[in-house]
């Protein structure tokens, strides 16, 4: 069974990052969660991680944000992506924005602030976290898991 479940959860990070790589142009991307659930900082098993190394591999300058699993991921990717203060820091002239962990913080953030802040206001949301039809009114190009891209 777990083996099976390795296997879907491969595959969905391989679908998430196929439709990152179709839809973005730029190599600044910005990172929120690093944690495999929220209100925790263990990072085993975390998407984070996978999707992190498969950026790097493509030549991404990545900035990553997480309320508390920071220290962590700095202990495998140390130098080779940019640790952020804040969710608002890390989306500065970013290219896209991944959502890998659904913290409260990132439900209760200032979108049009996000917007604003980010080069191209384009989301790949991993944890369904917003609205489509939301995300579409307030401008963002939406990528989210199961659902219509708007």
């Amino acid at each position: 069974m777990l083996d099976a479940v390795e296997i879907i959860n491969a595959q969905t990070r391989t679908n998430f990052l196929n439709k990152f790589y179709i839809n973005v142009k730029g190599k600044n991307i910005a990172i929120w969660g690093l944690s495999f659930k929220p209100n925790t900082d263990d990072i085993r098993f975390a998407a984070s991680i996978d999707i992190i190394k498969a950026l790097l591999q493509k030549n991404y300058h990545i900035t990553v944000f997480d309320p508390v699993a920071m220290n962590n991921i700095k202990k495998i990717f140390q130098e080779k992506i940019t640790y952020s203060d804040s969710a608002y820091n890390a989306v500065k002239n970013a290219d896209a924005l991944l959502i890998l962990t659904e913290w409260n913080e990132f439900k209760q953030i200032d979108l049009r602030k996000v917007k604003d802040l980010m080069k191209t206001p384009l989301i790949f949301d991993g944890r369904n976290m917003y609205k489509p039809t939301t995300m579409k009114d307030l401008g963002f190009v939406y990528h989210s898991t199961g659902r219509q891209s708007v």
